[in-house]
């Protein structure tokens, strides 16, 4: 699958590149098709559901005016639901709806770490470069990337389930600039997806093939760079150093 980290040979070359500030090659949806990319995620066990998608003048296809998270949300308020690995349903989906972007619901098998995207970049060399176990890693075009990581789970008992301020549920996206938790009652795009302006997209740096890690393996680096990430916009220029 195009823009995935095999092994070690041409991983420092690819991430060179995005440290010169160009994007990976767009190719997984182009070469593998979106039908297949949608397949292989729901194969790892990423529930998917249709999503809106880009309608002329950077609206959104749901028609609502001032649509708040244009091409960014389920079509159906059934969503949770709906989510479903089931081949032959997204199939129908995909074939039925050939505009459609999809999501995947979080918090049933996996969780999603959303951070800023040139902290992300920064966070995956240091992990990939450390020999952590990275799972699925996609990109988007909105300044976003995205780590897909093991759920932590609902408990039996309610009672027991503890709360994390990281947690971001749909409605309080914008509350959470810098890390997102996206677990129980949330959800994010799945490659490929369109986003709207020119040619924005969200696309997979690393595929669904890669297992998916626990994500306290990722938080520490992850937090780390967005925090590096967040000092420097609040002071251009400064240097920070890194923590090991």
């Amino acid at each position: 699958m195009s823009g995935t980290f095999g092994g070690r040979s041409g991983r420092q070359g690819r991430l060179s590149q995005w440290l010169r500030g160009r994007r990976p090659k767009e190719g997984a949806a182009d070469e593998g098709g979106r039908e297949a990319l949608l397949l292989a995620a729901a194969g790892a066990g990423l529930p998917l559901a249709p999503a809106a998608h880009p309608a002329p003048g950077y609206r959104c296809s749901c028609d609502r005016v001032g649509c708040p998270t244009p091409a960014r949300h389920p079509v159906s308020f059934a969503w949770q639901t709906q989510s479903t690995t089931d081949r032959a349903q997204i199939e129908r989906w995909a074939r039925h709806q050939p505009q459609a972007n999809f999501i995947t619901a979080t918090g049933m098998v996996h969780d999603v770490l959303d951070v800023p995207l040139e902290a992300g970049r920064e966070a995956l060399q240091r992990l990939l470069g450390a020999g952590v176990e990275v799972g699925p890693v996609a990109e988007s075009d909105d300044g976003r990337m995205l780590f897909f990581t093991l759920t932590r789970g609902t408990p039996e008992d309610e009672d027991e389930w503890w709360p994390c301020e990281l947690d971001c549920h749909p409605e309080t996206m914008d509350e959470h600039p810098g890390l997102r938790w996206h677990c129980r009652g949330s959800y994010v795009l799945v490659p490929p997806a369109r986003l709207p302006g020119d040619d924005q997209r969200v696309r997979w740096v690393r595929g669904p093939e890669h297992a998916l890690p626990d994500p306290l393996s990722l938080l520490e680096a992850l937090t780390d760079a967005c925090a590096r990430h967040g000092a420097e916009a609040d002071h251009p220029g400064a240097a920070w150093p890194l923590r090991h």
